[in-house]
């Protein structure tokens, strides 16, 4: 991520292709972190929508929503 953060899931025999994240920063000046795996840069895109919705709903002050591609390593 473009903070440093370094993923590692476990393995799968799920054919993911990217890690989404979204760091949002509530009102209390605390932050929540949400994350989540998708089969495609595509769907991962699709949860972009989603995370504008609930910044509304939950009354967020604001949030970054990132995508990355996730990278195979041998265990």
């Amino acid at each position: 991520m473009a903070d440093g953060y370094v993923k590692t899931i476990g393995p799968t025999t799920d054919s993911f292709t990217h890690y989404w994240r979204i760091v949002a920063e509530l009102e209390n000046g605390n932050t929540e972190v949400f994350w989540g795996h998708a089969r495609s840069l595509a769907e991962a895109r699709r949860k972009r929508a989603p995370a504008e919705e609930a910044a509304r709903m939950r009354g967020w002050k604001g949030f970054a929503f990132e995508i990355v591609e996730l990278v195979e390593t041998p265990a």
